[in-house]
């Protein structure tokens, strides 16, 4: 029978206990103190871990102590120096103001997860050894929540430094992670920290409860993710309201009970039918356990022959007499062994178990993504944990138990892959409908799952492999938290991914461990071998700079046209308060925006003017903005005049009017020759400013032709064209002076600056957008794409590819130049759309957009990288560095298509309608961006912009242009005046 001591249940243990789930264990004796101080170092341990102002009990600060040393070990260990004490110099800050990651927890379990925020962003990842580091201060205006501050902490940086660190003032958290270890109280105190903050959590123990409840995870795995758990006959004592009344699923079974005695006549007749059935299939035994988050960690299981139905039904109700309220006895089968393919001669040498372990963490979009796989092998007739295996990659472990064959093993990581990232997607259906009380908080969630499973050479449940009949087996599981276990097993003739249970496991460590050194750089793009814990942290950082920017007040000059709906869209999401100033008084956001000022911004000759009337505007409604921003470019001067105004944060002026003007651009760039080197002048283009006929008639003499005219303030390729001759430059000129000589000729380009033109040199190679994030003058994150061939003698875009195809070195160097002439310019603070074309002596520039880049570009930077420009455009307006990683991985790779009016207007009215397009969108078939009116864009041919963008997604460029192809040619949007395969050439 099962021991008390195995079954005694203990809170502290709730949120990431490590070294109580065996009573055998070194410090299981529940003296509440740590282990002996076992690690070998020589580190210094006269530091200053006592928080000032808030004083710790011996055994309290024995933990700290004991954290620290293990912190110092895993750094040893990693090939990393010691970590600094810098706390008699305290560390000052901007509370509120900055990215603040703060992990309350071992740092084992999350020295992974740690190094790799010091690298995404430095100085702001901080380990708390001790709750005592930490305060709950109630929230201004925010009945029932409470703003979590820091006193000290270890901060993380790149390179694997550490620093122990005291604030003064506190920093106040942005992202919050707990899970600490077992000192007494201290998971109380861990769970009460993050309960109802105003901070996003990545844990609570109120999740955790949820998610420790194995017939609530299994039944939400099989009903809500369709992922394949074991067959399962639960006996539910007044089951929670989650899953009273609800359907089973395939396999399983939950009768609600009542009471807890006289239940033995339903028990054996429950136990006999679900013994005998189908659902079972192949199993020779099963698994009898406890269910509810009292038991994680603490249990033993009970293994008995299928046909013992008597001997099950008796221990069955042994266990329902320790049942509380809202806790179950499982029934379940265990996953028959799956003997795998063994070429020649098995193996010799005892049976071998297999630990899968897949983490998977919530991206952009609340998706799934599978980040990396670990495994652990060893003997069947044991029970199998991280601690005692070294881990390996599913390739190895799985050749060591006899299958490696190359499209087997493929097929096995794409089911692990497929069923990890259901699991997660299903937890987060699931804590969508929950309630705040229920959750937490209002922005607790569940991050990640580190996900573990179990099988052996013959793939089937490893706790199963040598037990002996009705013989007690601790259960293998390490501590609580969310995961899930899984086994492997035979389902129509294929090897399937059996999810057991939600488990945490030691998947962080131990895929920290399988990547070498923790602190090892990496380079490339997105590989099983990247870093573990860089989704995670590049979540934590996305939730952040929601954190810091909701409620936020921002004015926005210009509202541009329907192809900047996102923007209302997205303030309304992230909970910015935007204010508008606008021409036309019945602009479709007026309604959308706090405050709209009707304000006639397209005469730019008065910027300075209006700049300050603007200001008095604001000042006179009481307007409390925390920052000044636009979009759209014929606004960007006047919104950095008007910042000046205003005291906001801005590039200054002179550089916005030198980027907006393309010939200024150039000719300043041409003369910027370093030091330092290399200088932007290497990617400046000749030309000549063009206002008059005579201009024309020099430039002609000036620049080599073949050249490009284009105006000189305009936008969306609106005008441009390839001369070959004097006498095509002066016709050319002078069909623009004609056509376009005002605002109302074609609004929105620029012409409300003139329509004064330039001819400059026309360069041979591939064209390419760079959009920039910088933040007082320092390059945080860029994001290169490829465009295709355009239709000569114009310019208007036709196809584009992201990410870039380039080789690293070239698309460094693209990033580098882009950077370069920026900075030259003097744009220092922004977010900023380059032009340039790779030529045989690399990057040239064809000009710089001092905004977030238009068309599609927002739409899938966000999309592949999960990185919002829009918002980081926003953060850097109120004077906030950006919440971006700096070297984000692409989850594929996006291909896409302009339609064009003047080419497709049957097919934009009939197969490739904008209600067409849609839907195929909404089905996630295709990205759809629309930039404008199909009215608004039937303007003269030589003249007109892109309508749309329609691409196609792909693991790899060849695929995404394959699906594309096959789109247009389906829709009609490929034809012999418009062939999208030559467009999409450059992308093979």
């Amino acid at each position: 029978m099962l021991s008390s001591d195995q079954l005694s249940p203990k809170w502290d243990c709730l949120l990431g206990c490590k070294g109580l789930e065996d009573k055998e264990g070194p410090w299981g004796g529940g003296s509440g103190l740590p282990p002996p101080d076992y690690f070998p170092g020589s580190w210094r341990l006269d530091v200053g871990l006592d928080c000032k102002g808030s004083p710790e009990g011996a055994e309290a600060r024995a933990w700290t102590a004991y954290y620290y040393s293990l912190l110092q070990s895993c750094l040893q260990q990693a090939g990393l120096p010691e970590t600094q004490d810098r706390s008699q110099v305290p560390r000052t800050g901007c509370p509120g103001a900055e990215v603040t990651l703060c992990i309350l927890g071992s740092p084992s379990t999350f020295l992974s997860v740690l190094l790799e925020g010091g690298v995404q962003s430095p100085g702001n990842m901080l380990l708390c050894l001790s709750p005592a580091w930490l305060t709950k201060v109630p929230a201004p205006g925010r009945p029932g929540e409470a703003a979590l501050l820091v006193s000290k902490a270890v901060s993380f940086h790149p390179g694997g430094l550490s620093f122990l660190d005291d604030f003064v003032p506190q920093r106040q958290a942005t992202y919050f992670l707990v899970g600490l270890g077992p000192g007494p109280g201290q998971g109380r105190e861990a769970a009460e920290l993050a309960r109802d903050l105003t901070c996003p959590t990545g844990a609570s123990a109120e999740l955790a409860r949820l998610l420790e409840d194995r017939l609530l995870t299994r039944l939400l795995l099989a009903q809500r993710g369709g992922v394949a758990v074991p067959a399962t006959l639960a006996f539910a004592y007044k089951p929670p309201a989650l899953l009273r009344g609800g359907a089973g699923g395939p396999g399983l079974r939950l009768v609600e009970l009542s009471g807890r005695e006289g239940q033995e006549t339903l028990v054996k007749e429950e136990v006999g039918a679900f013994l005998h059935s189908e659902a079972l299939g192949d199993a020779l035994q099963v698994a009898i356990k406890l269910s509810s988050w009292r038991w994680r960690g603490q249990q033993a299981l009970r293994l008995h022959p299928r046909a013992e139905v008597g001997t099950v039904a008796d221990t069955v109700v042994a266990l329902l007499e320790k049942l509380e309220e809202e806790e179950s006895v499982l029934v379940e089968a265990v996953c028959p062994p799956a003997r795998l393919p063994s070429p020649g001669n098995p193996p010799p040498g005892p049976e071998l178990a297999m630990r899968i372990c897949a983490v998977v963490c919530r991206t952009q979009g609340d998706r799934p993504l599978l980040s990396k796989v670990v495994c652990a092998v060893g003997r069947g007739n044991r029970p199998l944990r991280h601690q005692n295996s070294l881990p390996r990659t599913l390739e190895v472990a799985l050749a060591q138990c006899g299958l490696g064959e190359a499209a087997q093993v493929a097929a096995v990581r794409r089911s692990v892959k497929t069923a990890a990232e259901a699991a997660l997607a299903a937890v987060l259906a699931l804590e969508a409908g929950l309630s705040v009380e229920q959750r937490g908080g209002r922005l607790a969630g569940t991050d990640f799952l580190g996900e573990c499973g179990g099988p052996g050479r013959r793939l089937g449940t490893s706790a199963g492999r040598g037990t002996a009949r009705g013989r007690s087996a601790l259960s293998p599981r390490p501590a609580p938290g969310p995961g899930v276990d899984f086994a492997l097993t035979v389902a129509g003739g294929a090897l399937t991914p059996v999810a057991l249970e939600l488990n945490s496991g030691l998947c962080l460590e131990a895929c920290g461990a399988l990547e070498g050194l923790w602190a090892a750089p990496r380079s490339g793009p997105a590989t099983e071998e990247a870093v573990a814990a860089a989704p995670l942290v590049e979540t934590m950082l996305r939730r952040s700079a929601r954190c810091l920017m909701e409620g936020k007040q921002l004015l926005v000059v210009g509202g541009g046209s329907v192809s900047k709906k996102f923007v209302w869209e997205a303030a309304r999401d992230y909970g910015l308060k935007l204010h508008l100033v606008e021409s036309d008084p019945n602009h479709f956001a007026s309604q959308l925006v706090q405050t709209f000022i009707h304000f006639d911004v397209t005469e730019h000759r008065r910027d300075e003017e209006n700049a300050r009337l603007l200001a008095e505007l604001v000042r006179a409604r009481g307007l409390q903005l925390d920052g000044c921003f636009s979009y759209w470019d014929d606004c960007l001067v006047l919104t950095a005049l008007l910042c000046q105004e205003l005291g906001l944060p801005c590039s200054p002026p002179a550089a916005m009017r030198l980027a907006k003007q393309k010939s200024r651009t150039q000719l300043h760039l041409l003369r910027c020759q370093g030091p330092p080197w290399p200088s932007p002048s290497l990617h400046a283009v000749p030309c000549c400013p063009l206002e008059s006929e005579a201009d024309v008639e020099r430039a002609v003499r000036q620049v080599p032709l073949p050249g490009v005219m284009k105006l000189e303030f305009g936008a969306g390729a609106v005008g441009v064209r390839l001369v070959e001759d004097a006498l095509q430059c002066h016709q050319h000129f002078s069909r623009i002076a004609r056509d376009l000589q005002g605002e109302a000729d074609h609004p929105g380009i620029g012409l409300g600056w003139g329509n004064s033109m330039l001819l400059m040199e026309f360069i041979e190679g591939t064209e390419h957008d760079v959009d920039l994030v910088l933040f007082r003058g320092k390059l945080l994150a860029a994001f290169v794409s490829d465009n295709g061939p355009t239709r000569l003698p114009g310019f208007t875009e036709t196809a584009a590819c992201m990410p870039s195809g380039l080789a690293p070195e070239q698309a460094a160097q693209l990033v580098q130049a882009a950077f370069r002439c920026c900075l030259g310019c003097g744009l220092l603070d922004g977010v900023f759309n380059v032009e340039l074309k790779l030529t045989g002596a690399g990057p040239r520039l064809i000009e710089i957009n001092p905004r977030m880049g238009g068309f599609y570009l927002r739409d899938w930077i966000l999309e592949l990288y999960g990185v919002d420009l829009l918002l980081a455009a926003a953060m850097v307006a109120c004077g906030l560095r950006p919440a971006v990683p700096p070297h984000p991985r692409a989850s594929g790779y996006l291909v896409g298509v302009t339609g064009l009016v003047s080419q497709h207007l049957q097919v934009l009215r009939s197969t490739a309608s904008q209600e067409a397009l849609q839907a195929l969108h909404d089905r996630g078939l295709v990205r759809f961006n629309q930039f404008t009116s199909l009215e608004e864009a039937q303007v003269p041919g030589e003249y007109e912009e892109p309508y749309c963008s329609v691409a196609c997604a792909g693991p790899s460029p060849a695929e995404a242009r394959l699906r594309l192809l096959g789109l247009c040619q389906g829709l009609g949007i490929d034809g012999p005046h418009y062939p999208v395969a030559h467009f999409l050439s450059h992308f093979k």
